[in-house]
């Protein structure tokens, strides 16, 4: 799993039939670098993420083939 946080949206009004419902966000991890993850769980801009990549990101989605490659699997509780 890698930490982040949310620091942007990414829209796609055209995009392959295969992706899964969710926004497409931008997260800037903790050395600086971003990536655009697939985020199921309604996540906002500044929540800190937990995210997964690869084969596991998509073998989350079970019922579908899905070309995910990272996807937000928590959002971490700040206080």
């Amino acid at each position: 799993m890698i930490k982040g946080r949310v620091t942007g949206r990414v829209w796609s009004s055209k995009h392959i039939d295969t992706l899964p419902g969710g926004a497409l966000l931008q997260v800037t991890l903790e050395d600086g670098a971003t990536l655009i993850a697939l985020d199921p769980l309604g996540c906002d801009e500044g929540e800190q993420v937990l995210v997964t990549q690869g084969s596991v990101a998509a073998g989350y989605f079970t019922k579908m083939k899905a070309s995910v490659d990272a996807l937000i699997i928590g959002s971490i509780d700040e206080t």
